[in-house]
């Protein structure tokens, strides 16, 4: 089993979140009994988001975090960077959370940007532009609700220079032109 801490009382309209939350359980013993990295990451995600949904935090950056140890072993660096932005985002809604005292608040803003800046460092390793200027524009995000807007802009700037450097990429050749007639 995974050891997970207590389902929250079920209020109602969570019903949905509770029973997305029930299934991801049961995908993550069926992928805990296979071992293999692909399906624990996905597994793991699964519940990570299913405890977000019900605003457990502290849960879900617990089954994100062992999702990114496993996506670590998978060799690529998608899966991490997408990871990396979920954990990002979420230290950031938790840093706004007001039941937080001022240190864990700023505890959680500096998890926000370490996730951050190392998926924005991480995303220049993938291969599609689009999914770089993706990750580029969620951390830029991030990082302006964390006050770092300078590194924000940063960040857009980044990705605004992927896009113009696709386009460039992109665009048909010019024609060649044609033989003047008129002497």
């Amino acid at each position: 089993m995974t050891g997970l801490p207590p389902t929250p009382t079920r209020p109602e309209g969570r019903a949905p979140a509770h029973a997305a939350l029930d299934a991801a359980i049961r995908a993550l013993d069926a992928a805990e009994a296979r071992q293999r990295p692909v399906d624990m990451v996905r597994a793991l995600t699964q519940v990570g988001h299913g405890y977000r949904a019900l605003a457990e935090g502290a849960a879900a950056e617990r089954y994100l975090q062992q999702a990114l140890r496993w996506a670590r072993t998978l060799g690529g660096v998608d899966a991490s960077v997408d990871l990396l932005c979920d954990l990002s985002e979420l230290a950031v809604e938790q840093a706004t959370d007001p039941a937080l005292d001022r240190a864990e608040a700023r505890a959680a803003r500096d998890r926000a940007r370490d996730h951050g800046f190392e998926a924005a460092t991480l995303a220049r390793q993938c291969a599609d532009p689009a999914w770089e200027v993706t990750v580029l524009l969620r951390i830029s995000d991030v990082l302006d609700r964390c006050g770092d807007h300078d590194d924000a802009v940063a960040l857009q700037c980044r990705a605004i220079d992927l896009i113009a450097r696709s386009q460039m990429t992109s665009l048909p050749e010019p024609r060649a032109a044609a033989p003047s007639t008129t002497m």
